[in-house]
This record gives structure tokens, sequence and C-alpha cells, in this order.
């Protein structure tokens, strides 16, 4: 499984971001992906998981009602995006798209097994 990440960026406090990772075409299918972040000195934090065949959403506490995991696909390939709305500075951080089979919905980066290049987020005013 390969996974792409694209999207960050420096943007000021209350401003959005859109993320997108782009995996093979069925990829969203057959593992459940999700987003996880890791700033500066800190652990890695699962932020937003989305199902096999897109049915189900989990997003963590820090994030809800900010954050929105989606899924497109074509011919070619599978996109999972994350919209990043009103965003603060401890939204700063190294974002990455990870790929599970074993887990259905998840939060938690240790259940993940394949995973892609990071992107950088900055909030700064």
């Amino acid at each position: 499984v390969q996974l792409q990440a694209s999207g960050g960026g420096l943007v000021q406090p209350g401003g959005s971001l859109r993320l997108a990772c782009a995996a093979s075409r069925f990829t969203a299918d057959y593992y459940a992906i999700g987003w996880v972040r890791q700033a500066p000195g800190k652990e890695r934090e699962g932020v937003a998981c989305i199902s096999q065949s897109s049915e189900k959403t989990v997003y963590s506490d820090s994030v809800k009602g900010r954050f929105t995991i989606s899924v497109s696909r074509d011919d070619a390939k599978d996109t999972v995006y994350l919209l990043m709305n009103n965003l603060n500075v401890e939204d700063t951080a190294v974002y990455y798209c990870a790929a599970s089979r074993e887990f259905s919905l998840s939060n938690n980066p240790s259940d993940y097994t394949y995973w892609g290049q990071g992107t950088q987020v900055t909030v700064s005013p």
C-alpha cells in the first residue's frame, strides 16, 4: 500500500486547509484510512479515521466539529481528504496519512501498518 500526502502549508489562526492522501484504486475499500499528526516534542495523535468502504468516521476530541475526513474515488486512485477548519496554533504538526487492514476504525497510531510521508501544517499569526 502506497500513500502520498499533500496539501500542508502555512495558515493564520481561524483559517482552513485541505490535506489529501492519494492511494491506489480500491485501497479505501479494503483499508481503514486515518490521519495522524505529530507536533514537535509530542507523541503521535490520531485525529480522524474513515472505515473501509467509507461507512463510518471517528474524530479525536481535539478536532471534532472542525475537521472532516472524506474519500473520493476515480478510475485511477482513491483520495482521502482531511478538511481542517477554524485552525489554531495547537494544530501545528506534521500530518501523516496511514492505513490499516486489521482495524476498521481507530485513532490509535499503533493500529496502522502503512504510512505515507508527512506534510507540514503550520498555524501562525
